[in-house]
């Protein structure tokens, strides 16, 4: 399949803050839920300044799209596990009485010729009522949520979120924004790329691209591969090949003034291996720098490992030891192309794009110092 390449991205989003003390005001409480081809997810919190603070979470592994490469429809077990985890998912927005909610499914269901029938089971089986997004709107929900991690240095900024289904790239250009305004620039950044910034410098989109490739379809497509380092080496190929669109792969870029921003289960867990990390945490890893060395260093004891070393690793864990060197050959493929000396990595995503969106349109964030 080609990559999509809609029109529209963009940002404007403000740091998440860690979890704040039980009984919010349930009037004041927003739901953000992302089911991705591997994973289902959520997030409650509350409007706290220019920030939030979480009040509950989710987060479940259910394969939805385990099987889709090769049928093309969600099959009958992978919308069990689903349903059974957006029942969890339901009891917790009833509990706290949430109002304001977005509720999102992204590639698989994008993909599934079952996909809109799922979509009406799950409003019958649960009463929640979720929406299937385009490509461009996920691309820009994740710029949204990694602006804050922009650097005032950053010329040429390209941010890569790595799902399950699917990986989106978006390329923006700060050549000619003032360094001190670049973050900010993003943040006015709207939905259409000719949005008028007003009297404010403007970033400019260069392009983007939804590549129908993630760390679950990838690796099924690779799937009949034994050997593990082969498996590795074809993966990365295919996922670069698939860039050719894209028109920043055909151009150099110095180093110097160049950010790679990623945000997905891949990157923050090659960040928590780095950091040989026992027990995750997310104030260590969310913003965390590392150089292309250090990745490589990584992905190459995710290789040695192999795969039942990988599974015994706390880091990586059973559940997700196959999709981390999918997940890895995407990384690696990246950053043969655009070599650069460093990648920032965010523990944040759709579901954080989708609670700034909303609590930015109903005005209930205070423009904070960025």
């Amino acid at each position: 399949m080609a990559p999509k390449r809609p029109k529209g991205a963009g940002a404007f989003p403000k740091p998440v803050e860690p979890p704040a003390p039980d009984q919010k005001d349930p009037v004041e409480l927003y739901a953000a839920l992302d089911l991705g081809t591997n994973s289902c997810r959520m997030l409650i919190a509350q409007p706290k300044g220019s920030q939030f603070h979480v009040v509950d979470s989710f987060s479940k592994s259910v394969q939805l799209g385990h099987g889709l490469e090769s049928s093309g429809r969600l099959s009958r077990a992978s919308i069990g596990r689903t349903i059974h985890a957006l029942k969890i998912c339901q009891r917790k927005l009833k509990k706290h009485r949430v109002k304001n909610m977005r509720l999102v499914a992204t590639e698989a269901c994008r993909r599934a010729r079952n996909g809109r029938d799922f979509m009406r089971m799950v409003r019958r089986e649960t009463g929640l009522r979720m929406e299937i997004i385009k490509p461009e709107e996920e691309a820009r929900l994740a710029v949204i949520s990694c602006a804050p991690l922009v650097s005032t240095k950053t010329e040429q900024l390209l941010v890569v979120d790595i799902g399950g289904g699917s990986t989106e790239l978006v390329w923006i250009d700060l050549a000619t924004v003032p360094p001190a305004e670049r973050p900010r620039a993003i943040m006015r950044m709207r939905g259409a790329l000719t949005s008028d910034p007003g009297p404010f410098p403007a970033a400019r989109v260069v392009d983007w691209i939804s590549v129908p490739l993630g760390v679950a379809t990838l690796r099924e497509q690779f799937d009949d591969v034994r050997e593990d380092a082969a498996r590795f080496a074809l993966m990365s190929c295919a996922f670069e090949e698939q860039l050719e669109t894209f028109l920043p792969f055909h151009n150099d870029h110095a180093r110097e003034g160049f950010q790679i921003i990623g945000t997905s289960g891949t990157v923050t867990t090659v960040a928590a291996t780095h950091l040989g990390l026992r027990r995750y945490d997310r104030n260590k890893v969310d913003g965390l720098r590392m150089s292309s060395d250090q990745i490589d260093e990584v992905i190459r004891s995710y290789l040695n490992l192999g795969p039942s070393g990988r599974r015994a690793d706390p880091r990586i864990g059973k559940d997700r030891q196959a999709l981390i060197m999918s997940g890895s050959a995407i990384l690696q493929a990246l950053l043969r192309i655009w070599p650069t000396d460093q990648l920032s990595v965010a523990d944040r995503g759709l579901r954080e794009g989708l609670l700034y969106s909303q609590m930015s349109s109903d005005g209930v964030l205070e423009d904070g110092v960025y």
